[in-house]
């Protein structure tokens, strides 16, 4: 429908300059002595602070006028879920490999849509299912860079622990939301609330670490950065409101299948615009999540199951 289109056209506009910022963030250089930023934590907490800004705007504008009978249990749940499983994806850098990472953080519908259907009651039609495995596979194969790992076999280490504490906590995130959509929780209340109390665990966490005061005075020290910390955050803010109309409308899985497909199409789009050549494969990667997208689209919803 037009509606979907809309909201994976903002998605994929917001998050495709999102990358390109906090990767300069992260990789770049700053100031005469050519520093490194090397404060996650920080930037995560400013990119909250402005989503909440923003979502608190937005209902000022609007609705703000009308209450919201949601639980407060439910808003700091997936607030809590929300930045657990950032953080931990995150940190699952230090112990294994990108393509790891990558590969665990394809599989995302597939936790969403199994904690919908265990405890938030949702039902799926068999389709659905092979479609969301069928996209979680394609992107996974497109995706993967070949080379040598560390170490023969496979081991379960604290790496592949934190990615599947990480894939866990999106499907709890995807159940609260569940929950919070039976109360009709609005798109921009659902992000303000669960970025406020992403904010107060994250507080907590930059005050114990201290990283709040050494990444305060690199900004200061190199001022350079604060536009593009600012402008970072306006693009996650952006696309923060398209992914919550997303969830309040349509649900949490087909955001987890958009956000999931965004950054497949993100690279084929980096392929496209600059000539690179794909492997064997990566095409049938490509074809795959082709195909478990028509099959979604076309047949996802003509079957209900009790």
């Amino acid at each position: 429908s037009s509606g979907i289109n809309a909201e994976y056209g903002g998605i994929f506009g917001c998050y495709f300059y999102y990358g390109i910022i906090q990767e300069k963030i992260m990789r770049g250089t700053y100031g005469p002595d050519n520093e490194r930023y090397i404060f996650p934590m920080f930037l995560v907490w400013c990119q909250c602070i402005i989503n909440t800004l923003f979502a608190k705007g937005i209902l000022m504008v609007t609705d703000g006028s009308k209450g919201d009978n949601t639980p407060a249990y439910l808003t700091f749940i997936c607030g809590v879920t929300y930045v657990g499983a950032m953080l931990a994806s995150n940190s699952s850098l230090k112990w294994v490999s990108y393509p790891t990472q990558v590969l665990g953080k394809s599989c995302k519908p597939i936790p969403v849509l199994l904690l919908g259907v265990f405890f938030a009651g949702k039902r799926y039609n068999l389709i659905k299912y092979c479609a969301v495995v069928l996209i979680t596979i394609g992107v996974a194969l497109f995706m993967y860079k070949d080379g040598k790992d560390d170490g023969a076999g496979f081991t379960f280490g604290a790496g592949e622990f934190l990615l599947l504490t990480s894939l866990t906590l999106d499907g709890l995130t995807g159940v609260a939301q569940e929950k919070m959509r039976v109360y009709g929780t609005r798109a921009h209340y659902m992000m303000m609330s669960m970025n406020l109390a992403a904010l107060s665990v994250m507080t907590l966490g930059l005050l114990v670490t201290g990283e709040i005061w050494h990444a305060s005075n690199f900004c200061l020290k190199n001022q350079t950065i604060i536009p593009e910390i600012i402008t970072f955050g306006f693009a996650s803010a952006l696309g923060q409101n398209f992914i919550f109309i997303t969830v309040s409308e349509f649900g949490p899985l087909m955001c987890s299948i958009m956000t999931t497909t965004r950054k497949f199409f993100t690279i084929l789009g980096s392929v496209v615009l600059f000539g690179n050549t794909l492997m064997t494969r990566q095409w049938i990667g490509t074809m795959i999540v082709f195909s478990g997208l028509i099959m979604d689209n076309i047949f996802g919803k003509t079957i209900k199951r009790a």
